[in-house]
């Protein structure tokens, strides 16, 4: 065992942290005793509205969802580092940067919010294959990885809906 690991359950004061760690927390939101991937996710509906209040909302989704990726790998490999664990609950933004994934081909509205963020937190808790298999890639890039596909998992039947209610 690690000696000088962080207990989910005991945080430590926030100076000891630097802001990628506080960053790698959801801006503080990860940080939550309960839940704190579920806390963390919501940051990713705020980042969604602002994405899509670009002229080419699907372009500007999908160009954030590649670089939040990129940048989240060394992201959450700080708070691993941070935490001293392989994939700490207080670490979220491999959460946050998965939501505009979920609404790549979706508006966001009344309806899809909810529905969306619910049908992401299902995958990513419940953790299907092909979650489970790449939540077994070591490393940030596994950390990263599981929740992209829990992403795209919760994205299609979020967009089907969306094609149906289109279509009636």
């Amino acid at each position: 065992m690690i000696e000088n690991a962080v207990s989910p359950a005991r945080v430590p004061p926030r100076p000891n942290a630097t802001w990628i760690v506080w960053l790698a927390e959801g801006c503080g939101l990860g940080r939550a005793q309960q839940a704190p991937g579920t806390w963390g996710s919501l940051l990713g509906l705020p980042l969604v509205w602002l994405l899509q209040l670009s002229p080419w909302p699907e372009w500007t989704c999908g160009i954030a969802a590649v670089g939040m990726f990129l940048i989240g790998i060394p992201v959450c490999a700080a708070g691993m580092r941070y935490y001293q664990k392989p994939d700490p609950g207080h670490v979220v933004f491999d959460e946050i940067a998965a939501f505009p994934i979920v609404f790549l081909l979706v508006p966001l509205n009344w309806w899809s919010a909810p529905l969306g963020f619910g049908l992401f937190r299902l995958f990513d808790i419940a953790k299907p294959w092909p979650i489970s298999r790449a939540e077994r890639i070591p490393g940030a890039t596994g950390v990263m990885a599981d929740d992209t596909i829990a992403g795209l998992l919760a994205a299609i039947p979020l967009t089907l809906l969306y094609l149906w209610l289109l279509a009636n």
